[in-house]
């Protein structure tokens, strides 16, 4: 079996990068076991399909990489215009690391998987949602302290969430088909736009 105390993670490791990097449909068990270097055996041993890898893999993402990042972007210590701003940016400077890593713009791999599971693989779709059901409260929270500290106009804050959600997969899903992060450079300005945020009061002048 190999190293079997870290097979299981390496297999989720495998898998998450090679459906995000290919498709969730093209990428075979064989696939997985040879990226990770683990036997089909032991595959097997953890796991009872492609399916049920993907959720567990899916579920790690968002515990080891999605929520700390969120956490700390979106900490409530931070100037609610400033948090949307840095991630909104963020999403250019990953994509950018991901074409240079990669050759490609890959996307979101949460969005790309459940675009293709949609009617396919019911767990896997059912978790992608539940994942990005937790990013969207992100999105919400931010925008209800904007709200509060008026530096964005009056607005139904589950419907702005809805909106920025479409702005973002939108552009970075011209992003890939392009396959130019660039397309991503002008996130930031654009989502504020959207959000009708309201520009910094001027500073008072010196007496």
């Amino acid at each position: 079996m190999g190293r079997t105390s870290d097979a299981d993670e390496r297999l989720k490791d495998a898998a998450l990068a090679l459906i995000w990097e290919e498709s969730y449909g093209a990428v075979t068990i064989d696939d997985i076991c040879n990226r990770a270097e683990v036997k089909k055996g032991s595959f097997y041993y953890f796991f009872d399909s492609k399916a049920e890898l993907a959720v567990a893999a899916l579920e790690k993402m968002w515990l080891t990489e999605w929520k700390p990042k969120l956490d700390q972007t979106f900490s409530s210590s931070v100037d609610p215009i400033a948090r949307l701003t840095t991630y909104l940016g963020g999403i250019y400077e990953s994509q950018l690391a991901t074409k240079v890593r990669t050759g490609k713009v890959l996307g979101c791999p949460a969005c790309s998987v459940g675009s293709e599971t949609s009617s396919l693989a019911n767990d896997v779709n059912a978790k992608v949602r539940e994942i990005l059901g937790r990013k969207r409260r992100y999105y919400e929270a931010v925008i209800r302290d904007a709200l509060a500290e008026g530096s964005i106009e009056p607005c139904d804050p589950a419907q702005k969430a809805s909106a920025l959600i479409a702005l973002i997969e939108g552009m970075v899903g011209q992003a890939r088909i392009m396959n130019d992060p660039e397309v991503l450079r002008s996130l930031p300005a654009m989502g504020l736009e959207m959000l009708r945020a309201k520009p910094p009061a001027p500073a008072a002048s010196a007496t």
